[in-house]
């Protein structure tokens, strides 16, 4: 195997601990919070810190990869993550935790900006790219499933901090491959502008919008913190358009946002971000109230999904070569739609049997959607692939704590009207909820044949790529 596919081993392992460490530590949680005596906003902070801080610097991680170069921030992030999880998992009490777990969001939204911006850079040829990106979506999605089961087997099984320690082998492999075997540019020789105004004004921003998302349902969304919270977004939000607008060297080109492929790509992936993070949520909750799984059941309960999802995007780009991107898109975000309506037919006397065929199809139309992360990278100029990279992971951030916020508030409420016993009360708004959610993902189909027509994964313009060096 040659060199640039040993550099996809060690992106693609940092990858999967990072996208991991997203769901981890959900099935864990009663298990940490009576060996750490918790409190409840304690337990809520051991996955919100991680969140908030980032989606907060996702930006401001891509700019930096692309100021001082993909190599360094993929492996300045990889040591800060790897150290991280070592101390969460010793961590002797909440406060120590949680920090851990701040910090963890730092190396992440150093690595997860940098691991797709050194793709065109280690793969100049755009078959060998699309196909290294399918790699790259596959275990992303094998980590989003194998994340559950993980952290349920080793919290039933052995000590829960073992959830964060086995971060230390991984990032120690991914370092060790990725020494020898990324050989990339080094940060460009003349002055470029780092765009402080930029960093800061995007990061509050994210911030803001992150923890409102996240503090809303417990806080009430009329509560003086949430309002508050949308107020700061709003407010640096207009702040990093100005400041983007008349900076000579803007983190972003907003005029790439008046680009359909570059636009309405982005919406897409949101709108698959939406439909991905509110299926694993709820239909995690549905798993274990009303067919009695445990966590670890659950967990596995999304694997095969999972596997198919990895299989597909890993033939994707194919797909896409031959069909088209806006074919291939819309067919994966018609799929899932199809899929997430089927899974409203659950009630109280189903089995998992009932679920498997909807989960596989789901799976299906998932992995389809691989080509629109090229489609994404590729409206941007090679110089800005870090921050191509960050707004790309911030589209799904966002749009998935919006599938989980939105959607749980229309759980809620459906839950509340319907009243009567809690587990039917809970089975009829679980359904009333993903067909919301059907109607919402099935927006795409539309969105990504007007916006992607005419894309296809072969005729991709060719980036720029310095030569490497050793």
């Amino acid at each position: 195997m040659s060199g640039r596919w040993w550099a996809l081993v060690a992106v693609s392992l940092a990858t999967f601990m990072t996208y991991l460490d997203n769901n981890v530590v959900n099935v864990a949680l009663p298990t940490i919070q009576r060996d750490l005596a918790l409190t409840i906003s304690g337990l809520e902070w051991i996955v919100s810190a991680y969140i908030l801080v980032f989606a907060g610097l996702l930006l401001a991680g891509g700019r930096l990869a692309d100021v001082f170069g993909p190599r360094t921030a993929f492996f300045t992030g990889l040591t800060v993550f790897t150290l991280a999880s070592v101390a969460a998992g010793l961590a002797g009490s909440q406060e120590t935790l949680i920090a851990a777990r701040a910090v963890q969001g730092l190396g992440a939204a150093l690595v997860t900006p940098s691991t797709l911006a050194l793709l065109p850079r280690i793969f100049p040829d755009p078959r060998e790219r699309a196909t290294a990106v399918g790699i790259w979506s596959a275990v992303g999605a094998l980590a989003l499933a194998i994340g559950p089961l993980t952290g349920g087997f080793l919290s039933e099984n052995a000590d829960w901090g073992w959830i964060f320690l086995i971060n230390l082998p991984i990032g120690v492999v991914a370092a060790a491959i990725g020494l020898r075997a990324i050989r990339v540019e080094r940060a460009a020789s003349g002055r470029v502008s780092l765009d402080l105004p930029g960093l800061a004004t995007s990061a509050v921003a994210l911030f803001a919008l992150t923890y409102a998302l996240i503090e809303g349902e417990s806080r009430g969304w009329t509560s003086a913190p949430i309002l508050g919270a949308f107020a700061a977004f709003a407010v640096a939000a207009v702040a990093f358009l100005v400041v983007e607008s008349r900076t000579a060297q803007p983190m972003i080109d907003l005029s790439l946002f008046r680009a359909r492929i570059f636009s309405g790509g982005l919406l897409s992936m949101g709108l698959w971000s939406f439909g991905v993070f509110g299926i694993y949520f709820f239909t995690a909750l549905y798993l274990q109230s009303a067919l009695g799984f445990s966590p670890t059941e659950a967990g596995a309960g999304f694997v095969p999904m999972a596997l198919l999802m990895a299989v597909i995007a890993s033939v994707s780009p194919r797909i896409a070569e031959r069909f088209g991107s806006a074919g291939t898109v819309a067919a994966g975000l018609g799929l899932m739609a199809v899929a997430i309506g089927g899974l409203s037919s659950a009630g109280e006397g189903s089995h998992y049997g009932d679920l498997l065929p909807w989960f596989l199809l789901y799976g299906a139309g998932a992995g389809l959607l691989v080509p629109l992360t090229n489609v994404v990278l590729n409206a941007m100029p090679p110089a800005r692939a870090g921050v191509a990279s960050g707004v790309l992971n911030v589209s799904r951030e966002v749009f998935g704590l919006l599938g989980i916020t939105i959607l749980g508030a229309i759980l809620s409420a459906r839950q509340s009207a319907v009243g009567g016993a809690p587990l039917h009360a809970f089975l009829e708004a679980y359904r009333f909820t993903l067909l919301i959610a059907a109607a919402i993902v099935l927006v795409g189909v539309p969105v990504s044949l007007y916006s992607l027509r005419r894309t296809r994964a072969a005729a991709v313009a060719e980036p720029a790529v310095p030569e490497p060096v050793a």
